[in-house]
């Protein structure tokens, strides 16, 4: 899903649905040509060593923990948490566009 393309709400929803909450710690975020994506962390990755490694990275969301119910198909299926996530996505993209550094986004619009 790219946020320069006119993203929709149902690809959001599908790319937490395509997710397994049990499995792995997970990480939204939003690379510098405005593709949005949820990538798996290996166990005991922090977010910091996320962002040094990752040299498309322009903002991310604080890390979806294993478990916690944040991705995954009820995740996706709850449509007030996906629309906070794509406002949120697409405000902070507005805000972003010709800034250097990596954003932290710690809070649903």
């Amino acid at each position: 899903m790219n946020l320069n393309n006119q993203p929709t709400i149902d690809e959001l929803a599908e790319m937490f649905a395509a997710q397994k909450d049990t499995l792995d710690d997970h990480i939204l975020w939003i690379g510098k040509s405005g593709e949005v994506q949820i990538d798996c962390l290996a166990p005991h990755t922090e977010e910091a060593e996320f962002d040094r490694n990752n040299r498309e990275l322009a903002a991310r969301l604080k890390m979806y923990r294993r478990g916690q119910g944040y991705v995954g198909k009820k995740a996706a299926a709850d449509r007030n948490f996906i629309e906070q996530v794509f406002h949120t996505l697409n405000t902070e993209w507005q805000n972003l566009k010709g800034q250097s550094h990596v954003k932290v986004i710690d809070r649903y619009c």
